[in-house]
């Protein structure tokens, strides 16, 4: 049962990714736009928001400075996320 749940977790390049889109989505910024302060490729930081790459911490840090926020709010962001998907998830069992 333990490697069932296990295989069902989101990956953190997934919970990353798409807490960086809603981010840029909530400032009302294009790819080229976020991706052009953070010193980054528009197809890179689209890679990033998808899953697809797993980015560096430093990129990572340059995404977030781009969007005027910092690990500490993103990482606690994305904890909270999961955290409310996790109690859903028990009790809809």
């Amino acid at each position: 049962m333990a490697e069932e749940q296990n295989a069902a977790e989101p990956l953190w390049r997934d919970l990353v990714g798409r807490r960086l889109r809603d981010l840029r989505r909530e400032r009302g910024e294009t790819l080229t736009e976020t991706a052009g302060r953070a010193g980054i490729s528009p197809q890179y930081l689209s890679e990033i928001e998808r899953g697809v790459k797993e980015p560096s911490s430093e990129m990572i840090a340059a995404v977030l400075g781009a969007l005027g926020t910092t690990l500490l709010d993103l990482t606690t962001s994305v904890a909270g996320d999961r955290s409310e998907e996790h109690t859903s998830e028990l009790q809809s069992h």
